[in-house]
């Protein structure tokens, strides 16, 4: 497997002190780190390192690093917590770790608790990681979450001095943040820590890192841009770290950095084998092009992941990516009869599932294949059971959203006006309720996008206007979010606002663009202005 080093820039400093950072040729930057220990001298650069991958959530690299490290020092207790620390899966995901990684997991701790030389510090590291494992299967991920938190809260009060004590008590404060609470307590309270920290540290890739995270919601993306500019420069080297900013860029409608920085991600995860990050790069760059109607850039960036094969997915990102992609370049599109006729591949998660089911429904009910799309609608109805009866709220509220979509277009195809409006406001409705997952740049297609569609289709134009003026709040800059705008403001007789919509469109495909009907729709009316 690839191996990516980081360079010692202290390299007089006692052991306990050593600092790692950038190195002078550009390769293997993982940014700067100093996680003070007793471990031997001998294993310092690859504590370290290892250190500095677990900020940037490097799995599989990250945790061989620290495995290397108790094979050389069995008793560094640090390394025995950065194990079990990147076994818990990221932390801000919801999914947390596996049985089997958390029996791992748990082995690693008992061999720390064995030895034979640490400090009460690193002793109460271990243990802050050994709350979120203590009665694993007894517990729902929520409340093995908010005990890791709890635990590094603690930890972060006992050693006041202590900078990744603070660091990682931030990040689990945000991993405790729920999609549902829109007053963002959890973000906010561990941005309002980190921001602190960032002066003092402007390389570590922790603290960029997590502010990212801690400001991925629509009302405070725009704090976090800062961050997300300064964050793939820290650690170029982790495939995640040159993904992360594009969560910002696209909350901000920042397509052409979040493309460029995913691309730098897909190649870079591709070269060290991380291939959940390469499809999860993949469906944030396809994403990032299609806003700027870069079609032909879009399928080579879905053609380039679907080439990455024979693998076992550890995290969802691959199958959630696997299914979104091809619904993206039909969806966003207004392919109907392409989204009806995409392909079912069942994976071990049925949300990933629901999104080709969802997109065939609405392609179906669109192009006016009813039966099918009915067909489709129940399929949404049996995976939204299933995510129920397995307590994943969360995505089965997902899921309803996509079900009471689907529901809405059938009414429509049928004739049903006021039904069809009813199950389409319930969605959109129910939708900004309920945040966007940090596994996906965005929902195939916002509800609230498609209600001012159906709006405009049933002649009421001002009300559509409405609708997609406030789709634009959550999911700004999106092309056929503007699009939908300029042909509501048209049709209402607001010439200048449609103009204003038009001109933001051709802003978007700049120069390029592929020859989408609606870009040269767009294109001529504002030629005409």
């Amino acid at each position: 497997m690839h191996r990516v080093a980081v360079v010692l820039i202290a390299a007089a400093a006692a052991s306990s002190s050593i600092t790692y950072a950038h190195d002078d040729d550009g390769k293997g930057v993982l940014g700067k780190v100093k996680f003070s220990n007793s471990c031997s001298k001998q294993v310092q650069k690859d504590l370290q390192r290892g250190v500095a991958m677990l900020h940037s959530f490097w799995y599989g690299e990250g945790l061989d690093t620290f495995k290397a490290v108790l094979q050389k020092d069995p008793n560094c207790v640090p390394a025995a917590w950065g194990a079990a620390s990147l076994l818990m899966n990221n932390p801000l995901a919801g999914a947390g770790a596996t049985p089997k990684a958390a029996e791992e997991a748990m082995a690693i701790i008992e061999q720390g608790r064995k030895s034979k030389r640490s400090t009460s510090r690193e002793r109460e590291y271990l243990e802050a990681v050994a709350a979120y494992y203590k009665d694993f299967g007894d517990r729902p991920e929520s409340s093995r979450q908010q005990s890791r938190s709890d635990a590094y809260q603690a930890l972060a009060a006992k050693y006041p001095k202590d900078d990744e004590a603070q660091i990682f008590a931030a990040l689990y404060m945000a991993g405790t943040q729920q999609q549902s609470d829109q007053t963002y307590g959890s973000y906010l309270k561990a941005a309002g820590s980190l921001e602190k920290l960032f002066p003092r540290h402007p390389q570590h890739p922790g603290v960029a890192h997590y502010l990212i995270h801690s400001y991925d919601a629509p009302p405070i993306a725009m704090k976090g841009l800062d961050a997300a500019k300064r964050y793939s420069a820290i650690a170029p080297a982790a495939p995640h770290a040159l993904h992360m900013p594009s969560h910002i860029f696209t909350r901000v409608g920042y397509w052409a950095e979040s493309a460029a920085t995913n691309k730098r991600s897909f190649d870079t995860a591709l070269v060290s084998n991380d291939f959940d990050d390469a499809w999860h790069a993949a469906d944030y760059m396809v994403y990032a092009y299609l806003q700027q109607a870069r079609d032909a850039q879009a399928e080579a960036a879905v053609d380039a992941a679907f080439k990455v094969k024979n693998f076992t997915p550890q995290r969802p990102t691959a199958p959630y990516a696997a299914a979104a992609m091809p619904a993206r370049m039909a969806l966003e599109r207004g392919d109907w009869a392409a989204a009806a006729k995409l392909p079912v591949e069942k994976s071990r998660f049925p949300f990933a599932d629901a999104i080709t089911v969802f997109a065939r429904a609405l392609g179906a009910a669109r192009s006016g294949a009813v039966a099918q799309a009915e067909i489709d609608a129940e399929n949404l109805a049996v995976l939204h059971k299933q995510l129920q009866d397995a307590k994943n709220n969360y995505w089965a509220t997902e899921v309803e959203i996509q079900r009471l979509a689907a529901a809405g277009w059938i009414a429509h195809a049928k004739g049903n006006t006021d039904d069809a409006l009813k199950f389409m406001r319930a969605a959109a409705d129910l939708e900004d309720r309920n945040e966007k997952h940090i596994v996906t740049p965005g929902r195939v297609v916002p509800a609230r996008e498609l209600l001012g569609e159906m709006l405009m289709l049933v002649n009421r134009p001002a009300d559509a206007l409405a609708a997609f003026e406030a789709s634009h709040v959550r999911e700004p800059n999106r092309f056929r979010g503007y699009l939908g705008a300029a042909r509501a403001a048209t049709a209402a007789g607001n010439t200048a606002k449609a103009a204003d919509y038009y001109a933001k469109m051709v802003a978007l495909a700049g120069d390029g663009g592929a020859p989408r009907p609606e870009l040269a729709e767009a294109r001529q009316f504002v030629a005409r202005k």
